[in-house]
């Protein structure tokens, strides 16, 4: 049953005809590589700004919104279907099983880590705007911004790779956590990154990484705060 859930989500590619033209392809490839760009200098606004401020708390928002802008603006996306019992539906139920199963692995790591001065204070740092703002404000962030995230690293950036997609949106997606300079992040980032990339390559749309990675995003946000006492 194990090895059934784990193939039919992460592993076998269910059918699908997304080919685009050569010039549709050069477009979307083109349209990522600029918003990667952009993406990369708020990025570099944001990681001078106070954490927790409200201009924080904006350039956070606007940054998902040119995710989320870029992705729509490369090009059709999908949302994709795995096959349930000889039947292709969409993927809800897996997807939200694996980031649950994905946070408890990062609780029980945090729990050790907890442990580890040096590492410990690299999470604390992640965590240290969690008590400086209203949580429903936390809860809508972190949502928006994984929900951003996957439109355009599952969606119009691995759409726009033609071979080792998983690989490279791995990349990319960890490159631009790795901007912030926390080494706690940026192991994060490419565990979801492989994680929901094979979820991308299975299902052929991006339905499923953002429910896994919305699902495990929200689970850390209430789980490591007591866990480290933030």
């Amino acid at each position: 049953m194990v090895r059934y859930f784990i193939t039919r989500s992460l592993w076998e590619q269910v059918p699908r005809d997304h080919r685009e033209s050569e010039p549709a392809l050069r477009r979307r490839q083109i349209v990522t590589v600029v918003v990667t760009l952009l993406g990369a200098g708020v990025l570099g606004v944001l990681l001078r700004l106070e954490e927790g401020s409200a201009t924080f708390v904006l350039v956070s928002l606007g940054l998902a919104l040119l995710w989320t802008v870029g992705a729509f603006a490369s090009g059709p996306l999908h949302l994709g279907r795995i096959e349930v019992r000889q039947v292709l539906e969409r993927p809800v139920l897996q997807p939200f099983l694996l980031g649950a199963g994905l946070a408890a692995v990062f609780v029980v790591g945090a729990l050790i880590v907890r442990e580890i001065e040096p590492l410990a204070e690299q999470v604390r740092g992640v965590l240290g705007y969690a008590d400086q703002g209203s949580l429903p404000v936390l809860v809508v962030i972190t949502a928006v911004n994984g929900i951003a995230e996957e439109l355009f690293f599952r969606g119009a950036a691995y759409a726009a790779i033609t071979r080792h997609p998983v690989v490279w949106t791995t990349v990319a997606y960890t490159v631009a956590t790795a901007a912030t300079g926390n080494i706690m992040l940026s192991f994060a980032a490419v565990l979801l990154g492989v994680l929901v990339g094979l979820q991308r390559r299975a299902s052929g749309g991006i339905l499923a990484p953002i429910i896994t990675h919305i699902t495990w995003s929200l689970t850390m946000l209430f789980a490591l705060p007591a866990i480290f006492g933030v």
